[in-house]
């Protein structure tokens, strides 16, 4: 059923070859079927080429987590937040400020004793 999915999805990608909202879900989808480098080039190709595409700072900031790269993860979503501010999207901005404030230990040293 996945295969299918991805098979479709790259279908439609011969006809709307730079559709972010392709490209996004193709990302999505390898990363589903644990192509996660595959899904790396996706998203970083979105960020690069439709940087206004919002949503992908977050999964691409994720991905960047799940692969030790914490340095670029910060950076990801500190570009996300200045984009979503930019075109106003509060939604994005708030999970965008979520994940950053946790990927740089904001707020973990709130039960600690001084």
């Amino acid at each position: 059923m996945q295969v299918d999915r991805l098979t479709k999805l790259l279908d439609f990608l011969k006809d709307e070859p730079n559709d972010p909202f392709l490209l996004y879900a193709l990302a999505t989808e390898y990363l589903r079927l644990n192509q996660g480098e595959t899904a790396l080039s996706y998203y970083e190709g979105l960020v690069k080429d439709h940087p206004k595409y919002v949503g992908t700072y977050y999964h691409l900031g994720k991905l960047y987590e799940a692969l030790n790269r914490k340095d670029d993860a910060i950076t990801t979503y500190q570009t996300g937040m200045k984009i979503a501010r930019e075109i106003r999207d509060n939604h994005a901005l708030s999970e965008l400020q979520s994940v950053y404030n946790t990927a740089v230990g904001f707020g973990d040293d709130d039960d600690e004793e001084y």
